[in-house]
């Protein structure tokens, strides 16, 4: 799934690092590498696990996702896909999907400053709930196919919604 962003936007338009972190802020996070991928869930087992119709993600490159307080628990069923959790609050924060150790799929919210998240990609929505939608721009039924990945992180990298700029001074 790895592919490189688009040079259309520097880096810096990322308003990089992010901060973020669960409900109780005894785990906190650090995210200082542009997302691949922004994403809505709608798969039964994500409203289950998020209370709610969809869940929503960001992926973000592995060595730019690093937890610096606390020690997030497994939660969620235990496949190949590593929910973690804060440990005292029960935040479901990020996933790790075995086999894909190129991205976390952090759930946006977790962010400090999450306001401009807008999901650009939706899935699952054969399983979706009928009244759920959301303004994504790409919307598959189930998973995309693992080859069209690169042509969605490479449109997300010239299209998706990106933090304002910060103000100087």
């Amino acid at each position: 799934m790895t592919t490189p962003l688009d040079d259309s936007r520097p880096a810096d338009s990322w308003q990089l690092p992010w901060q973020g972190g669960c409900r109780c802020g005894q785990v906190r996070l650090r995210i200082t590498a542009p997302p691949l991928l922004a994403m809505a869930c709608h798969c039964t087992g994500c409203q289950r696990m998020s209370a709610s119709a969809f869940s929503l993600s960001i992926a973000i490159p592995t060595a730019g996702f690093e937890v610096t307080t606390g020690e997030p628990v497994l939660g969620g069923l235990h496949g190949d896909s590593h929910h973690h959790f804060c440990p005292h609050c029960k935040s479901w924060m990020f996933t790790r999907v075995e086999g894909m150790d190129e991205f976390v799929n952090l759930r946006a919210t977790m962010l400090d400053d999450h306001q401009w998240f807008v999901p650009f990609v939706e899935t699952w929505t054969d399983e979706k709930l009928p009244w759920a939608s959301t303004p994504a721009v790409h919307s598959f039924g189930q998973l995309p196919a693992m080859d069209a990945f690169p042509a969605l992180i490479a449109a997300y990298a010239r299209e998706g919604a990106q933090p304002p700029a910060r103000n100087a001074g």
